[in-house]
C-alpha cells in the first residue's frame, strides 16, 4: 500500500516536468532539417541565451524576434520559432529567465513548471526590452538578414511584444498573440497586429479599447479575433489533441502571421 502511495506520489511530482517536457514538440523540433544554434547576448554585464533558428533559403532573409509565454522558452516555443523559419525567416528566440533560474541558471534549470512561471511574471520590463534590444542587435549582424525586423510574441509574450514596439524603433511589424497593449501607445511606429481568443475575455475584452487609443494615436492596429479558440491555442492548436476551434484558429493564425510577415 504504501509503495502504491509513493508510485502516485512520483506521478504527481513529474506532472509539471512533463508538461514543461512538451515531447510532442520536442519530437518535431529533433526531426527538423533546419540549422538551429544558441548564441549568447551580451548587455550591461548581463548574458542572454538565445536560440536562434535559420531557414533553408539561397537569399538573405527577415529576422523575427520570438517572446516566448509565460512558461519560458519551452521545446513548444523553440518549436514554434522553427517552424516560421521554415517559412523562410530567420528566428531569434532569447531565454528571457538566463540568470534567473536556480544557481543563476536559464531556463532549462528549472525543475517545476510553477517556478518558471512565477520567475517569468517577475521579470523586470526594463530587464526585458533590453534583452530584447539585444537580440535586435544582434540581428543586424547576422550576415544572412536582410535588414528587415519584426517581433512576435505569445500570451504573455504577446503582452512583451506590444510593449516592445512602443520601446524600439526600427521595427518592420509586431505581431501579439493574445497579449494585453502597453498604457502608452504613442512611441509606436511599427504596424501591429493581434491575434485573440473569443474564448478569452480577460485579453479578447481589452481589444476594442486598444483600437480607439490606438486609432486615436494614428497608429496601425489590426486585430483579428478567432471564435470558440481559447487562450494559447497557437501551442494548444496543434499539439496531439487540439479542440476543433483551437486547431482551426492555430492553422488561421499561422496563415496570417506569414502572410503578413512575406508583405513586410
Amino acid at each position: 500500500m504504501r509503495h502504491a502511495a509513493f508510485k502516485i506520489f512520483a506521478v504527481l511530482l513529474l506532472l509539471p516536468l512533463a508538461a514543461q517536457a512538451q515531447d510532442w514538440a520536442k519530437a518535431r523540433l529533433d526531426a527538423s532539417p533546419r540549422h538551429h544554434e544558441y548564441v549568447a547576448l551580451k548587455h550591461d554585464g548581463r548574458t542572454v541565451q538565445a536560440f536562434v533558428a535559420y531557414p533553408e533559403v539561397s537569399r538573405k532573409a527577415p529576422v523575427v524576434i520570438l517572446i516566448h509565454e509565460i512558461f519560458g522558452l519551452t521545446d513548444w516555443a523553440r518549436e514554434m520559432a522553427d517552424e516560421i523559419a521554415a517559412a523562410g525567416y530567420i528566428v531569434i528566440a532569447p531565454d528571457l529567465l538566463s540568470g534567473h533560474g536556480p544557481n543563476g541558471g536559464d531556463f532549462s534549470s528549472f525543475t517545476s513548471q510553477n517556478d518558471a512561471t512565477k520567475a517569468v511574471s517577475g521579470l523586470n520590463p526594463d530587464e526585458v526590452n533590453a534583452d530584447l534590444d539585444a537580440a535586435a542587435d544582434y540581428a543586424k549582424t547576422i550576415p544572412s538578414a536582410n535588414g528587415k525586423l519584426a517581433v512576435a510574441g505569445f500570451c504573455w509574450g504577446g503582452g512583451k511584444s506590444f510593449a516592445f514596439a512602443a520601446h524600439r524603433h526600427g521595427l518592420n511589424a509586431a505581431f501579439v498573440f493574445y497579449g494585453p497593449a502597453p498604457s502608452d501607445l504613442a512611441a509606436i511606429t511599427a504596424p501591429v497586429y493581434g491575434f485573440y481568443a473569443g474564448n478569452d475575455a480577460r485579453i479578447s475584452a481589452t481589444v476594442p479599447a486598444t483600437t480607439e487609443a490606438m486609432k486615436a494615436a494614428h497608429k496601425k492596429y489590426e486585430p483579428v479575433i478567432y471564435d470558440g479558440a481559447g487562450h494559447g491555442f497557437m501551442r494548444a492548436g496543434e499539439a496531439p489533441d487540439p479542440t476543433p476551434a483551437n486547431k482551426k484558429a492555430r492553422e488561421e493564425g499561422f496563415e496570417r502571421l506569414v502572410k503578413l510577415l512575406g508583405a513586410m
